[in-house]
């Protein structure tokens, strides 16, 4: 009788995802710099994600015809993509700790959907989540102390689109989890290219942005190694997700808003006062309390 192979360390994928987590809570500082150059951060997302879409679609020519052909994967092309636009745009534009934390009330939006859309029931820890979400985010969205708890700007509007996208996104993760993993996978990237041209295209439209500056190294160099970067910590999030039970994912994650907030207040991009502290605290407790959700399968 042989004896089976050890499982891999838990030290890997936990380190996996962190990677994750550290390309996530910098992109700002990329985003902005490529902003200055003349890319404006939808551009730059369109980028990022056209590059893996070609890559797979040359490795596998018929991968991208099967993905799309499924009508229920259009919805996480736009979870995916709406989710990416929104997050890569307001962390160029605004605070970028107040857009983590307004991008992490996911907890709040993944209990609604979940219980719309996969018919979850609720249970006492589940409010407890949504409590403690509403309670830092009105919180954080209060101007000074005084006022009603809403939106100041752009920014903010974008983070909160972006984390209910995020949660759609997961959601639909799940609901879609018996189809092929590369399919999964390639609607996302298909999302986050199509979404963000979409956008970019009716600014420029518009007049609110203008066309991506003709090729040169200054800028198209720094955006190809931002786009391996965020295709390598896609594969790391894979490689982590699929072998941590998902609330262990989902606290590990929550490293991104650590990464995010020194990088910014190092680099004069964030002010943390009491009162985003003291949402933030709130907040990320609530997506905390997930690991005492009881998890399903293995």
């Amino acid at each position: 009788m042989t004896r089976p192979l050890p499982a891999a360390p838990l030290a890997l994928p936990v380190l996996a995802l962190m990677f994750n987590a550290f390309v996530w809570g910098v992109s700002w500082w990329p985003f902005r710099t490529l902003q200055d150059l003349g890319l404006h951060p939808l551009w730059s997302t369109v980028l990022i994600y056209l590059v893996a879409v070609l890559g797979i679609a040359a490795w596998r020519p018929r991968a991208l015809r099967e993905a799309l052909s499924v009508p229920a994967l259009w919805v996480l092309v736009l979870a995916s993509g709406t989710t990416n636009a929104a997050f890569n745009w307001a962390v160029s534009i605004g605070d970028v700790v107040r857009v983590v934390l307004l991008f992490y009330l996911m907890p709040l939006w993944a209990v609604v959907l979940a219980r719309l859309l996969l018919g979850e029931r609720l249970t006492p820890l589940s409010v407890a989540r949504v409590a403690l979400a509403l309670g830092g985010a009105a919180i954080v969205l209060r101007p000074e102390g005084q006022g009603l708890p809403l939106p100041q700007g752009l920014a903010d509007w974008l983070g909160l689109l972006g984390g209910f996208a995020f949660a759609l996104n997961n959601v639909m993760l799940r609901r879609e989890g018996h189809r092929p993993q590369e399919q999964r996978a390639l609607a996302m990237f298909v999302g986050g290219a199509l979404v963000a041209g979409l956008v970019a295209s009716l600014l420029v439209g518009a007049g609110r942005a203008s066309w991506p500056p003709l090729p040169q190294a200054a800028w198209l160099l720094p955006a190809l190694l931002l786009a391996v970067a965020f295709l390598l910590s896609n594969l790391a999030l894979q490689y982590g997700a699929a072998r941590l039970p998902a609330n262990v994912t989902a606290v590990v994650m929550l490293v991104e808003v650590v990464f995010a907030s020194v990088s910014a207040v190092l680099l004069g991009s964030a002010v943390l006062g009491g009162a985003t502290l003291l949402g933030g605290a709130l907040i990320l407790a609530a997506a905390a309390l997930s690991w005492l959700e009881p998890q399903s399968g293995h």
